[in-house]
């Protein structure tokens, strides 16, 4: 397989992508998109996320300690791409797209109803980096929809109909898993084993 070597930049790809609200303390909100988030630890469960200092979500975080981490489904990809390009210095996002809010339980900053699965966060650490700050955010709380739990609670993110962010774009992802955590290693059931036992059952 022959490759190209390009200079080092943020390649990685493809990443969640979120919508994040946010709110100052005259209880203004705003919602931006952020495609630079990941998990970095699951207890404490931390979450680092990247914001350009210019952003007006950026002064509300900072200002307020908290935030909220909303996951966007197929059926609000236009909200997301329209979030990430108008800012909210310019314009009530909220308002304009007629957003509805869910009450935070943990912290004071509202969740989108829409959105399935909702992280409300408190700001761990922010951290100075260049062109963005670096925000650890420690998950207090998680707003799960129902309609995602089977019968024995389990949350089944694959009914969700997630998006992702992929060098410019936005894709769904499919329901199907190509695996399952482990299942390079986990052993196989001897099938011989199986034949030999119905065969010594069948001659009693």
């Amino acid at each position: 397989m022959s490759k190209l070597n390009f200079k080092g930049s943020v390649m990685l790809n493809p990443t969640p992508v979120v919508l994040i609200t946010s709110q100052n303390s005259y209880n203004k909100i705003n919602v931006f998109t952020v495609g630079w988030i990941s998990t970095v630890c699951t207890k404490e469960p931390v979450i680092a996320m990247g914001v350009r200092p210019e952003r007006l979500s950026h002064e509300y975080i900072k200002e307020s300690g908290e935030c909220v981490i909303n996951l966007p489904t197929k059926s609000m990809v236009k909200i997301v791409d329209y979030c990430g390009v108008v800012s909210g210095k310019k314009e009530d996002k909220i308002k304009h797209l007629n957003l509805k809010l869910n009450k935070g339980i943990s912290i004071s900053t509202p969740s989108l109803e829409a959105s399935p699965i909702a992280l409300e966060c408190r700001v761990k650490l922010i951290t100075p980096l260049g062109t963005h700050d670096l925000f650890l955010l420690e998950v207090l709380n998680v707003k799960v929809d129902e309609s995602l739990l089977d019968s024995s609670g389990k949350i089944c993110f694959n009914k969700a109909d997630l998006i992702c962010y992929n060098h410019g774009e936005y894709y769904g992802l499919t329901s199907k898993p190509l695996g399952s955590f482990g299942y390079s290693v986990k052993k196989k059931k001897n099938k011989n084993l199986h034949k030999s036992f119905s065969k010594k059952s069948s001659h009693k």
